[in-house]
């Protein structure tokens, strides 16, 4: 989903040349929230997307994420985001990357690295 780029550029301070982290995006991100349910989840944790791209999801969820853990999870993909007459399901397989809390929930960064279309 992300990746770190370390590049060194000029700074404007007294310390010269400084090095600095550069975010890098492999993928357009689309804002749009959808129920997420995490498969290999022991509970049933109300989960829902804030952006999705080809190659990774930002959930929102109540509880924390262990950086590095795979995760499989279905997400029910609108027909009109898709163009076609009905919803799709698709199933997702992927690592968690990064995981925030923000307010009082959680934001967990995952990869998507295979992913089938389930159908209805």
């Amino acid at each position: 989903m992300d990746s770190l780029k370390r590049s060194t550029s000029p700074s404007r301070g007294k310390a010269g040349l400084g090095t600095f982290l550069k975010e890098v995006r492999c993928a357009v991100r689309f804002p749009i929230s959808l129920p997420v349910e995490l498969t290999d989840s022991p509970d049933d944790t109300p989960a829902v997307t804030r952006n999705v791209s080809a190659n990774g999801v930002l959930i929102e969820l109540k509880g924390p994420l262990e950086v590095g853990q795979d995760i499989t999870f279905d997400l029910r993909m609108p027909g009109e985001v898709l163009g076609t007459p009905q919803d799709v399901l698709v199933h997702c397989r992927g690592r968690v990357v990064r995981c925030s809390i923000s307010q009082s929930q959680y934001q967990a960064a995952a990869t998507i690295d295979e992913y089938q279309f389930v159908g209805k």
